[in-house]
């Protein structure tokens, strides 16, 4: 709705007569009304026309509804296009095309007002369309257009991205939605037996024929039927699902009565159609057919920054299965959003399955990661334990056949140290096995010529753990 408020009576007609023919629907509106008619149209798709006024301050009207766009009439308004929802001028005499483009801008800032959800919690009426960056908000407004409709929609993006949640979405939000969602994978059927599967066929149609049987196109009667991978069906069946688009009806295999076509068709490809066209493997007449409203799914690194989002939803998804979750620190996160994505969102939900099994009710850190998912340089925790616990864990390393007689020779040194009995006059047990612990290091050391790795991984301990031990027994190469 156009309202025009002017007190140049003969100005304010001519522009409703104008915009009148080219099919706005326009409305007068006098002085004593303004405010009436404004907060009656503010929630409300409309624009004000906007000149001489008698009673009124224009720049308090316009910023009394800054929901509602203004155009201005008149050069002496000018100074007023500083005003934000002030979204141009309009001279005389009255331009048509200039006037046309000032209505679509004045469109356009209504349709994208900011609202209360951009802000907060991802979209309520979208199954399993989550993220809040700006491809997305674009494709659930195209969402949201086309499902009014029964147009066509054809779906393009490359594998992964989520084509069938962007079909069930169009689904869901049309007329159709209390009627079936029926998907089919044109890819995964073989090409002889693709037919039989979308129309179905009667009793004896075919050699194993032993009972009519519905098509998808019978399943999804009153609803949506979706085809994925449309560019991999053969050419004699893109022949066959063309009539059925252009004649709305069809046979099964075998029959001879006509069957109405009440489904709407949204097809899916990750494919370049239009150089298969080009090439002959894919029909230019079904191709505008069935992209009648195009929508481009977008890819994982195009909308990086959704990742969190992703991954909250992944999670709950994995916890219903396994009742098993994990989180991710945000320099992991941050981690991710590096990476290209080449498997999309498919890849993402591969990534979080694993470190479920990996981590299970655990925090995933960037070091946890696989390799090519690290593009942060961090410093691994290495923990620090009680000098108690550490002597324990040595003493078991010693004692558990840690080390065997090719990684070291200990026939002499571990016969005297280590006699099988216990002597009458007793031991003092903590020195005898520090002296023990401290000839098999010092070997170990000499041996590798004191390469602390290599001397740590054949007396199987940690790193960490020789070289506490060196410095607690001084045992350095000087």
């Amino acid at each position: 709705m156009i309202l025009i408020l002017d007190n140049n009576n003969n100005r304010a007609i001519g522009l409703h007569a104008a915009l009148t023919f080219i099919g706005e629907a326009v409305q007068l509106l006098a002085d004593t009304n303004i405010d009436q008619e404004c907060e009656k149209y503010q929630k409300q798709s409309c624009m004000v026309i906007l000149g001489a006024l008698q009673n009124s301050d224009h720049e308090s009207l316009i910023k009394r509804y800054p929901t509602l766009p203004f155009l201005l009439i008149g050069e002496t308004l000018k100074p007023l296009l500083s005003i934000a929802n002030v979204v141009g001028l309009i001279c005389e005499p009255f331009n048509h095309d200039v006037t046309t483009q000032l209505i679509h801008d004045c469109q356009q800032y209504q349709r994208m007002l900011p609202s209360d959800h951009k802000h907060h919690k991802p979209h309520k009426t979208f199954d399993g369309l989550v993220g809040e960056t700006e491809a997305v908000k674009d494709l659930r407004f195209l969402i949201t257009q086309v499902a009014k409709t029964d147009a066509n929609v054809l779906i393009l993006g490359e594998s992964g991205t989520g084509k069938e949640v962007v079909a069930r979405n169009v689904h869901l939000l049309s007329k159709r939605n209390k009627g079936p969602f029926v998907p089919v994978n044109c890819g995964a059927i073989p090409a002889e037996l693709l037919e039989s599967e979308l129309f179905g066929h009667e009793k004896g149609a075919f050699t194993g024929a032993i009972s009519a049987r519905k098509g998808r196109f019978e399943l999804a009667q009153g609803g949506t039927l979706f085809l994925d991978e449309i560019g991999d069906m053969p050419l004699q069946m893109q022949v066959k699902l063309l009539r059925v688009l252009q004649e709305r009806s069809y046979e099964r295999v075998g029959g001879t009565k006509a069957i109405q076509a009440d489904v709407r068709v949204i097809a899916a490809t990750h494919r370049d159609l239009e150089s298969m066209i080009e090439k002959g493997s894919f029909r230019e007449d079904l191709y505008y057919r069935l992209n009648v409203f195009p929508i481009e799914s977008p890819s994982l690194a195009q909308r990086a920054e959704d990742i969190p989002l992703l991954l909250k939803e992944l999670m709950r998804r994995v916890n219903e299965q396994s009742g098993v979750t994990a989180k991710f620190t945000e320099r992991a996160i941050d981690s991710l959003k590096e990476h290209a994505w080449p498997g999309n969102i498919r890849e993402l939900a591969n990534l979080v399955e694993r470190m479920v099994i990996m981590f299970p009710d655990k925090v995933v850190d960037v070091p946890d990661l696989p390799n090519k998912y690290r593009y942060i340089e961090v410093e691994a925790y290495e923990p620090q334990y009680p000098e108690e616990l550490m002597e324990r864990d040595a003493f078991n390393d010693i004692f558990s056949g840690g080390f065997s007689e090719d990684e070291i020779d200990l026939e002499d040194d571990f016969a005297q140290a280590a006699p099988g009995l216990l002597p009458d006059e007793g031991i003092e047990l903590k020195e005898y096995l520090a002296e023990l612990e401290i000839n098999l290091i010092t070997q170990a050391l000499e041996r590798f010529d004191y390469v602390v790795a290599r001397a740590a991984e054949v007396l199987g301990v940690r790193r960490t753990t020789l070289v506490e031990k060196m410095k607690k027994y001084n045992l350095s190469r000087d």
